[in-house]
């Protein structure tokens, strides 16, 4: 017999995120202010019903491999919940699918989400969020922690793994009010299991080197020193073996960066990343020509809430 009282319901809206910038491949993340919305409700009957409204509207699954739908069950199984006899998936999305901006990590944290909010009401207490257990599972979910935890915290976030590579912790930086993303979005995508399967399986020392030293050079830039930006985006690991599968948006790059502005690939591409500082917002924007969606997202100070 169910335990689910037919009606429960919970609503989360959970932020884009922008990874790696640059030097900081797999740990740094930025949330950006574009937004996933959905509802769940538990139904009487036995029916799944999933709605999707916005991006990604039409193209992907309204049924049982839903990606929300299918992280929500497993997230319900770790907190020993079982799944809901029926359920009411209402979904509107702000984030591009495909570009680099952390949608299938979206997805997944807004599937963990709503797992927590749902099983905290089952014995008739309020809707609730755990983040830590609640980030840790989603970065295991996703297998990376920067988009992810972006997501779940707001902000900037620089994220780890244990040892054993089983736990993820999460530290949240404030980024320095002058820092701005500019972002510019193509209209092709490009997956990110086809981003990874060109890269390499090992690097130069020298390059692991000179990229360890900018990655923390990143992290001072971000929170401190926007004036280190172009210098602390400065990346050897991920950018140029994936050059061949995202010429166009390489070539914005290397624009950006020649004119001094810090440019990078948005997670695994094909969107650039500008970080800029509010007085050079216009110049950079009007870099990418007619081709790119320029977007002003900001930086979100939440990452995933109940709404």
């Amino acid at each position: 017999m169910s335990h689910w009282r037919p009606g429960t319901s919970a609503a989360v809206e959970v932020p884009a995120s922008s990874a790696n910038l640059g030097p900081g491949f797999d740990s740094v993340g930025m949330a950006l202010g574009l937004w996933d919305r959905c509802r769940a409700t538990v139904l009487e009957s036995d029916a799944l019903e999933i709605s999707v409204s916005g991006e990604g509207a039409g193209a992907v699954p309204t049924d049982a491999s839903h990606l929300v739908y299918r992280t929500l069950v497993h997230a319900l199984s770790e907190l020993g919940a079982e799944e809901p006899p029926g359920l009411r998936l209402e979904c509107v999305n702000e984030v591009p699918h495909g570009r680099g901006l952390g949608s299938s990590a979206t997805a997944i944290v807004t599937g963990v989400a709503l797992a927590h909010a749902l099983a905290s009401q089952r014995d008739g207490g309020p809707a609730q969020l755990d983040l830590t257990s609640l980030g840790d599972l989603a970065a295991r979910l996703e297998g990376h922690p920067d988009n992810s935890s972006a997501s779940v915290h707001g902000g900037v976030t620089l994220s780890w793994s244990d040892d054993r590579g089983v736990r993820t912790t999460t530290l949240r930086l404030e980024p320095h009010p002058e820092v701005v993303p500019v972002v510019f979005t193509p209209e092709s995508q490009l997956s990110t299991a086809t981003a990874r399967a060109v890269l390499p399986q090992q690097v130069r020392l020298a390059d692991a080197a000179a990229n360890s030293a900018r990655a923390a050079l990143l992290v001072h830039a971000l929170t401190t020193a926007p004036e280190h930006l172009l210098d602390g985006t400065r990346e050897w690991l991920h950018q140029e073996p994936r050059r061949p599968s995202y010429p166009a948006s390489m070539a914005l790059v290397d624009t950006l960066r020649a004119a001094g502005h810090a440019a990078v690939i948005s997670g695994a591409g094909p969107s650039v990343l500008a970080l800029t500082t509010r007085d050079s917002v216009e110049k950079v924007s009007s870099a990418g020509g007619e081709q790119w969606r320029v977007l002003l997202p900001g930086i979100p100070e939440h990452g995933v809430r109940l709404v």
